[in-house]
Order: C-alpha cells, then sequence, then structure tokens
C-alpha cells in the first residue's frame, strides 16, 4: 500500500512537471515601432510587459526563445499575393505612389502606413508561427507570444490595427500533415475574432469561439446566430454581449461554454487570443474585468492540459496590458499566487503610478447584461454545441487560395535561443534593474502617450 502510493504520487509529480513545459517568444525590437502619433496601438506594451515579466522573474521558469522571421511566401499560406507584396513596398515616403492600392486593402487610417511596417509584421507573425512549431515538435505544452493576436487581418485587407493574421497562420502550421487533427480558437479581447473566424467559417476542424462586444462595436460582427457554412456549420461560437461585463458574469459563461466545447470539439491543440482590450478601463473598451478574472479564462484553459498557444491582441491603455499579460505569464508557469502584488522595480516603474501594484480595482460602471439574458444566450450555444457532429472528421481545408491547403510549402523555421538579453543579464546581476539603455535599446518618443 505505501508502495502504491509512493507510485502515485511520483506519477502526478511526473505529469505535473512535464505540463510545466513552456516557451515564451520575445523579440526586443517589437518594441521600436510606431503607428504614430496618438494611435492607440502601441507596441512599446510588449516591451513593458518583457520588463515586468523579467523583473517578477518569471522567465526563469521557461524557454525563451527570439524567433527567425517568416518569409514573405510563408505569409501567403493565407494572405493574397498581392497583399503581402503590397506590405513589403509600402513606406510613408511612397505612400502618394499608392492611393489605389491603399484604398483597396484598406491601409491609412486605423491600419497607417508606418516606418518597417512589414518587418513589424515579421516580427509578430515569426512568434506565432515559432510556437505552433514547438507545439507540433512536441517541445512544450504552452507557448506563449504577446505580440500576437491580431485576429482582425483578412486575406487581403488590413483591419483593426492588424495587418498579417499570425492567428490563421500559427492555426494553419498547427494543422500541417495533420500534425493536429482539430485546433479550438477562442478569442477572449472585447472585439469580434472576425478574421479568424472568416478564414476558417466552412470547415470542421477549426472550432472559433468569440466573447465580444456587439452591436455598435466594431467591426459589427459576431451575431450569435453566424455559426458557420458547409462543413463549419456550428463550429463558429458567438457570444454577443454588452457594455459593463464584470468578473462573476463573464466566468459563468465562459466556463461552461469552453468546457462543452471541448467535450464535444476534442481539439488537439487550442489557439488563445487575450486581448487586454476587455479589461476594465481600457481605452477603447467598455467592459469592467479585473486582471484576475481576465486571466481567469487562461487558468480554465490551462486546466484541460492541451497543447495550447497563448497570444496577444488589443489593449489601449498602455499601463494595464503589461500587468495583465505579466500576470497571465505567471497563470501558465503556475506561480500566480507566489508573484507580489507590489510591482518589481523596473525600466517603466513611474508608468505604473501611482498604485505600482500589479492589481487594480474595476470600476463601478453598470453590468448591462442581465443574469436572465446570459443564461438564455448561454442555453441557446450549448444546444447549438450538442448539435455539431462529436470528433468531426479530417476533411482538407482551405482558407482561399492553394497556398493555404493543410499541406503548404515547408517553413525552415528553427527557433533560437537570444544571447545577451535582459534575461543573462538579470541572471549575471540579480540585484540591479535591467534597463534599456544597458541593452542599448532605442524608445520613439511619444510611445508612451
Amino acid at each position: 500500500l505505501i508502495h502504491t502510493s509512493i507510485s502515485i504520487t511520483s506519477s502526478l509529480f511526473e505529469i505535473d512537471v512535464k505540463m510545466r513545459r513552456v516557451s515564451y517568444f520575445y523579440d526586443a525590437e517589437i518594441g521600436n515601432y510606431h503607428y504614430g502619433q496618438g494611435h492607440p496601438m502601441k507596441p512599446h506594451r510588449l516591451r513593458m510587459t518583457h520588463n515586468l515579466v523579467v523583473n517578477y522573474g518569471l522567465y526563469r521558469r521557461m524557454e525563451v526563445f527570439r524567433p527567425p522571421r517568416v518569409s514573405p511566401a510563408t505569409m501567403t499560406r493565407f494572405h493574397s499575393d498581392d497583399y503581402i507584396n503590397f506590405l513589403r513596398v509600402i513606406t510613408p515616403d511612397n505612400m502618394q505612389d499608392y492611393i489605389r492600392r491603399l484604398q483597396r486593402f484598406n491601409v491609412g487610417e486605423d491600419c497607417p502606413v508606418f516606418d518597417g511596417l512589414f518587418e513589424f509584421c515579421q516580427l509578430y507573425t515569426s512568434g506565432s508561427m515559432g510556437g505552433a512549431i514547438r507545439l507540433n515538435e512536441d517541445q512544450a505544452d504552452a507557448v506563449i507570444n504577446w505580440a500576437g493576436g491580431m485576429h482582425h487581418a483578412k486575406k487581403a485587407e488590413a483591419s483593426g490595427f492588424c495587418y498579417v493574421n499570425d492567428c490563421v497562420l500559427a492555426i494553419l502550421e498547427l494543422l500541417k500533415n495533420n500534425k493536429h487533427h482539430r485546433v479550438l480558437y477562442i478569442d477572449i479581447g472585447i472585439h469580434h475574432g472576425d478574421g479568424v473566424e472568416e478564414a476558417f467559417y466552412t470547415t470542421n476542424r477549426v472550432m472559433t469561439v468569440s466573447f465580444h462586444k456587439h452591436g455598435d462595436s466594431f467591426p459589427g460582427t459576431g451575431d450569435i446566430l453566424d455559426t458557420g457554412h458547409a462543413e463549419g456549420k456550428g463550429y463558429a461560437i458567438n457570444f454577443p454581449l454588452n457594455d459593463g461585463m464584470d468578473d462573476d458574469s463573464y466566468k459563468s459563461i465562459f466556463r461552461p461554454i469552453i468546457g462543452k466545447a471541448v467535450e464535444v470539439f476534442a481539439p488537439d491543440a487550442v489557439v488563445l487570443q487575450c486581448g487586454a482590450d476587455s479589461l476594465s478601463g481600457d481605452r477603447l473598451g467598455c467592459f469592467n474585468l479585473s486582471i484576475k478574472g481576465h486571466a481567469d479564462c487562461v487558468e480554465f484553459v490551462k486546466s484541460f492540459n492541451l497543447p495550447t498557444l497563448i497570444l496577444g491582441g488589443g489593449g489601449s491603455t498602455l499601463r494595464n496590458v503589461p500587468r495583465c499579460w505579466a500576470y497571465e505569464t505567471a497563470v501558465v508557469l503556475g506561480e500566480e499566487n507566489t508573484i507580489k502584488d507590489e510591482l518589481p522595480f523596473n525600466d517603466y516603474f513611474e508608468y505604473f503610478g501611482p498604485d505600482l501594484r500589479l492589481h487594480l480595482p474595476v470600476s463601478n460602471m453598470e453590468n448591462l447584461n442581465s443574469p436572465q439574458e446570459l443564461e438564455q444566450k448561454k442555453i441557446q450555444l450549448l444546444e447549438g454545441l450538442r448539435e455539431i457532429e462529436p470528433v468531426p472528421g479530417t476533411t482538407q481545408i482551405q482558407t482561399g487560395q492553394v497556398e493555404s491547403q493543410l499541406n503548404p510549402r515547408g517553413i525552415n523555421m528553427e527557433v533560437v535561443d537570444e544571447g545577451g538579453t535582459e534575461e543573462d543579464m538579470a541572471d549575471t546581476h540579480p540585484d540591479a534593474r535591467v534597463t534599456n539603455l544597458m541593452l542599448g535599446h532605442k524608445e520613439h518618443p511619444s510611445e508612451m502617450y
């Protein structure tokens, strides 16, 4: 009996250790790009997030990688050749020569042309593709790329601050050569994940589940009656919500819907888009989620022990996004109870003031989602999930062009560890704060506003 108890304990310990293989993708150059003065999307938030991850010591529990940049040809697995070629050549200096194409590809206002636009797209896409490859090769159980999650981009159109849809490309990589037969995509940003849903609207190999503000909110899609088409009928799940969504209400719908989706669809892998624009106080958002409420979704998805790619997304309040994603990094690692609420001293310490704490109180805004309305929508979606084919077959999918099939051109993209980074300096000087000046990083002067 004693021997049996020891064996069981040992096995559980081995499983626990195995499930904590976490890879983390980050390129220090990502924070150098700037959408323009006053634009709500600020890539600099990624540098702030990474700075918190480093100064909390979370990087020690992960394998940290800087991915090689994906090629333009790889991007055409989903996007059109004309669109990718346009992104490669357009610059602020030659915009006047491409007026018609700017209109055709919806590049201009929400999705401006800025210096290094295509390189920026390569950086955030490379992390998501690299993460999918790590999962395909069983080198990690969870992969984090906070630079990713650009879920609005279409096959030949920029949309909602997004140019290249790394979510779609990562899902195609996960499905390639039947490495994973079925992928569940979950979107908890405040805006509907329209680009991902549209890409896989007619297939049963990918189930998309989106919880989002509906009605007068961008992009205006994601009605509860939009459920897919042809073989994909029933595999697009949309939960439209109203202003003021709080932690308890969100948990009451997220867990039952995702639990049933996993039960019926039986995914081999999960892609979780963690847009932080659903947090309380977001500049463009209207929900009232706390960081812990937002992270509860990550914790629940983690509990299924499925290969999971965790991506960023929206989030326009600069001081909140790094807090959220640093905490969710800790959740993925199982360290959420060990990191302190008091923020560690870091490069951007003053920008987290006046509280200087990880968790902030939510607002007192009214929750316009009544329990009765949420329950009615939940029942409707659960009934829809019961009607779909359990564990659907593995038909080949196509997202719109030949290169988008499940056996696309090969990609030579070995992940490489990054030397001379914040992690190395933090290990060498554990009592010193790692600064951008030490690392030689430049910052755009207006990125903090």
